[in-house]
C-alpha cells in the first residue's frame, strides 16, 4: 500500500488565501457597481455655483485590501469654468488616489513603524500588497498632514471652549504633565540655516518635543507614587516651544486639567520647560525629575575629576534632601584651573541654582 505524500501546508494556505482575496475583490467590485446603480440622480454644483453636467464615466484601477478592483464613476464638468468633479470618489474617500481607505491606513501604519523599504516588504508579506516604498512614504506623509490638521482644529476648540465632555477625575487625583525634547536625525534639507552644536555651528539633528499626561493611583509599599498604567496619553511634534506649549496645554485640558485638585509638572529643568510651566500651568507643583538632576550632578563630578568620575554620595544625599544651597557650596568648592572647565562648571552650578525651588525632593 503506497504511503500518503505529506502536503506543503503553507502552500495550501497561500493558494486558498489568494483565491479568497480574488473572490473577495470580485464581490467588492459587484457591491460598488450595485451601489452606483441604486444611487439616486443628483444635482452636482461647481465651486462657481453653476450646475455641472455629466460627461459619462471614467475608469480607474483601485487597489483594495482584497486586491485590484476596477472602478468606473461619473465624471462631471462645469461648462462655464471647466472645473471637474468625481462625486463618487469624494463619497468613497478615494479622490486623487488609487488606494482604498483600508490600504492607505495600512500604508500609513506600516510607514510610521519602520523604514519605508521595510514597510513595503512587511505589507507584501502580511497583506499581499505589492507597493513601492516611495508610495508608502507619500501616503504616510499625507495621512500625517491630515491628522495634524485634525489635531490643530481640536486643539483650537479645546483652548477656546474646553472639552465637550470633561472627564470626571476621582477626588484627590494627582494629575501629572511631563515633557522633554531630544534630537532626531533628519534630511539635510531640513537643517539648512539652523544653528546646532557642531564645531562650525551647524546642526545634525532637529529637536522633537514629547509630552505625556497621566494620573497617580496611590503609593507603593515604599511610599513612592504609582502611575495609573492605563492613564498615559502622548503628544509630540517638531516645532517651537511656544507652539508645543499650546499643544500640551490642549491635551491636559482634554484629560481634565481644570478638574484636577493637584497638578504636578515633571521636566528636566531647561529654561523653555520653565516657561511652558509658568505660561500654561502656573498653579502646578513643578518638579525637576530626579534622574536628570543626577545626570547634571555627574557632569560636575566629571568636570572636576575626569570622564570616569562619579558624583560623591554626600552630594547625592544633599540632592535627595533638596538642600541645593549646600550642594552648590560643596560641589563648587574646588574650582578647576582650566578656563573652559570653569565655564562648564559655572553652567552646571547655575542649573541647580535656577532649579532649586523645583528640587524639594524630601517633600
Amino acid at each position: 500500500m503506497a504511503s500518503r505524500q505529506t502536503p506543503d501546508f503553507e502552500a495550501w494556505e497561500t493558494l486558498v488565501l489568494q483565491a479568497a482575496r480574488q473572490g473577495g475583490a470580485g464581490v467588492l467590485g459587484s457591491l460598488l457597481t450595485h451601489w452606483q446603480g441604486q444611487a439616486p440622480r443628483e444635482i452636482v454644483l461647481c465651486e462657481c455655483g453653476q450646475r455641472m453636467t455629466s460627461q459619462g464615466r471614467r475608469g480607474k484601477g483601485l487597489l483594495t485590501t482584497l486586491g485590484a478592483v476596477p472602478f468606473r464613476r461619473s465624471f462631471y464638468q462645469c461648462e462655464q469654468c471647466r472645473q471637474s468633479r468625481f462625486p463618487d470618489d469624494e463619497r468613497l474617500d478615494i479622490l486623487n488616489t488609487t488606494y482604498s481607505p483600508g490600504v492607505r491606513r495600512l500604508m500609513a501604519r506600516a510607514g510610521s513603524q519602520t523604514q519605508f523599504d521595510q514597510a513595503a516588504e512587511d505589507l507584501l508579506c502580511y497583506a499581499g500588497l505589492k507597493l513601492q516604498a516611495r508610495e508608502i512614504e507619500r501616503v504616510a506623509e499625507e495621512v500625517g498632514r491630515q491628522v495634524e490638521q485634525w489635531l490643530s482644529e481640536e486643539q483650537e476648540q479645546l483652548v477656546q471652549t474646553g472639552p465637550s465632555l470633561p472627564p470626571q477625575l476621582e477626588p484627590g487625583t494627582k494629575f501629572y504633565i511631563s515633557f522633554d525634547g531630544t534630537g532626531v536625525p533628519v534630511r539635510k534639507s531640513e537643517l539648512l540655516g539652523r544653528k546646532g552644536k557642531q564645531a562650525d555651528g551647524s546642526a545634525r539633528t532637529r529637536e522633537v518635543k514629547l509630552g505625556c499626561v497621566f494620573t497617580q493611583v496611590g503609593l507603593d509599599k515604599e511610599g513612592r507614587p504609582q502611575r495609573d498604567p492605563d492613564s498615559t496619553t502622548y503628544v509630540g511634534a517638531i516645532e517651537s516651544s511656544t507652539l508645543f506649549g499650546w499643544r500640551l496645554y490642549a491635551e491636559a485640558l482634554r484629560r481634565g486639567l481644570e478638574q484636577a485638585q493637584t497638578v504636578i509638572v515633571l521636566t528636566d529643568g531647561q529654561r523653555y520647560n520653565r516657561t511652558i510651566t509658568q505660561t500654561h500651568f502656573p498653579g502646578a507643583v513643578h518638579i525637576v525629575d530626579l534622574f536628570h538632576a543626577y545626570e547634571h550632578l555627574t557632569l560636575i563630578a566629571q568636570i572636576l575629576g575626569g570622564p570616569e568620575a562619579e558624583s560623591p554620595k554626600a552630594w547625592r544625599d544633599l540632592l535627595e534632601a533638596g538642600d541645593i544651597k549646600r550642594l552648590i557650596s560643596k560641589a563648587g568648592k574646588n574650582l578647576p584651573s582650566s578656563p573652559k572647565a570653569k565655564k562648564a562648571l559655572s553652567k552646571e552650578l547655575r542649573y541647580f541654582e535656577n532649579n532649586a525651588s523645583c528640587m524639594r525632593y524630601a517633600e
